[in-house]
Parts: C-alpha cells; structure tokens; sequence
C-alpha cells in the first residue's frame, strides 16, 4: 500500500465522521425544543407550592383555596366531628386506603392517617369529587361531611366515601405546617 493510497483512507473516515457528527448535533438540535416544550411553565412551577393562612379559620369551618388549577378544602374539625370520624371501621368502608401523600406505603383509611396534625383538628384535602371531577359540598350528605350533588357520593367527615358512585377517598395532598397558623401546600 502507497503512503498516498493509505492518506486517503485517513481523509475518507475523517469526513464520514465528521458527517456523521454533524448530523447528530443538527439532530440534538431539532429534538430538544420538542422535549423542553414538556418541561412545566415558569406559571406552573411558581404554583407548585403555596402558602395558606388558616388563622382565620373557625372550628367547624373550612376554607377552600385553588391549588395547581383544582380546588382544596381546608377544614378546621370540631371535637365532635373528629370522634366520628375515629369511630368508623375502616372495614366497612368502600375505599380503605388513606389516599394520603404524607404518609408512604398502603396505609389504612383511619382519621390519623388523614388528618394533618396529630390532634386530627386539621384536615386537608383535594375538594374533587373521585367519580368524575365534580366539586362537592361541605357540611353536607349523610354523613356530615361533603355530598357531591351531581351523582350522590356522599363523604363522611375525615373525607371517606361512605355512599355513592365514588371509587376513591378524597386525596390528601402533600401538606404541612409550617407554622402554628400557615399550612404549605407542594
């Protein structure tokens, strides 16, 4: 072999390579603003986490704020609703899942995995109907806790499913507090 044969050789892989590369960073180029459009907006990020204060908030009342576009119910339980909600046997309900993001692993529907605090005055909860989105109603259904009048789920007031359609308990988001009056949602 030549040394003029054995240059060619050399110069044909480098412009091989060299289109090659080429082609892979136009490639990088054209995919990446289809994966970044995926990515969530500066609106979305900046709402991820919010801050509610709740010192306002009377026993046996609730306020409900927006939270990422869905409604969330923040409710301040009076005794007497909490000893209701203990006395329930978990067995006997449709949904014995805690639905809680606080807590990890398969945990049972009981008041203490569902309320926020340890005294079980504070419950937090997505106010969305687990049927098919519907908002329901606080202070209301049979048993005293959230009735959604669009197809009759009834919760009771730790925000189980007693009656009705509703698969599902209604979700406890991940929450905290983050001081004796603020409650951080995300």
């Amino acid at each position: 072999m030549s040394q003029a044969e054995d240059h060619e050789g050399t110069r044909r892989d480098f412009l091989y390579y060299a289109t090659g590369g080429a082609g892979a960073i136009a490639a990088g180029a054209a995919v990446w603003p289809l994966v970044n459009q995926m990515n969530p907006s500066a609106d979305v990020r900046a709402l991820s986490s919010i801050r509610v204060d709740v010192s306002e908030v009377e026993p046996g009342t609730q306020l409900t704020v927006k939270w990422l576009g869905k409604p969330v119910f923040i409710r301040r339980r009076t005794e007497a609703e909490i000893a209701e909600a203990k006395a329930v046997d978990v067995s006997t309900l449709p949904d014995q899942g805690a639905e809680n993001e606080n807590l990890s692993g398969d945990l049972p529907a009981t008041d203490e995995n569902r309320a926020l605090d340890a005294s079980g005055e504070w419950l937090v909860m997505m106010g969305v109907c687990t049927h098919l989105g519907c908002v329901p109603l606080g202070d209301a259904g049979d048993f005293g806790g959230w009735f959604c009048p669009c197809h009759g789920s009834h919760y009771d007031t730790a925000g189980r499913i007693r009656k009705g359609p509703a698969p599902r308990n209604l979700p406890v988001p991940v929450a905290e507090f983050v001081d004796e009056t603020t409650i951080k949602l995300g």
